[in-house]
């Protein structure tokens, strides 16, 4: 399959991986949204680690702090994943909250009411992945299925794990 995509300046060849321009642009504005959601609940995961409070301050601090390392080391992942495909990853505040569907969280919520918030997240985040695995599976981008498979189920694991501490 012959890439359409134009090189950028005279030196640099036009990027040609066996997936259309076309189908790159849409699959990178699909892992964009994911980066988005991906970065709201670390933040929203690292903002409870540090305000968690109540009988289970212990064990829900080490909990979140598991959680939010996994994750940014995740962010990296995506973002790297973006750029492979040719495109800028956002990387702003302002871009994550215009592409998350993952709104913030205002004040300091008690500590059971943060572990719902998370786990909604959590399942967000999985949900937004999932939405791409079509336009991956008919692009025939093995890497970024690879990646959305991996991320699905750390995230259904984990809203799984978040959701037993509330039965």
């Amino acid at each position: 399959m012959k890439s359409k995509t134009k090189a950028i300046g005279s030196s640099l060849p036009a990027i040609n991986i066996g997936i259309s321009a076309t189908d790159r642009k849409k699959i990178t504005q699909g892992l964009s949204a994911f980066l988005a959601d991906s970065y709201t609940l670390y933040l929203m995961t690292h903002n409870f680690h540090w305000n968690v409070t109540g009988p289970q301050f212990t064990s829900l601090h080490q909990l979140f702090m598991t959680q939010y390392t996994e994750q940014w080391t995740a962010l990296d992942l995506i973002a790297e994943r973006i750029r492979a495909l040719g495109h800028p990853a956002p990387a702003t505040y302002k871009e994550f909250h215009k592409l998350a569907s993952i709104k913030e969280v205002d004040g300091v919520p008690k500590a059971e009411e943060m572990v719902r918030h998370l786990v909604m997240a959590q399942e967000a985040t999985a949900r937004t992945a999932r939405n791409l695995f079509p336009l991956v599976d008919k692009a025939n981008d093995q890497p970024t299925a690879d990646l959305l498979t991996q991320r699905i189920e750390v995230h259904e694991k984990t809203a799984w794990m978040l959701r037993s501490i509330l039965e």
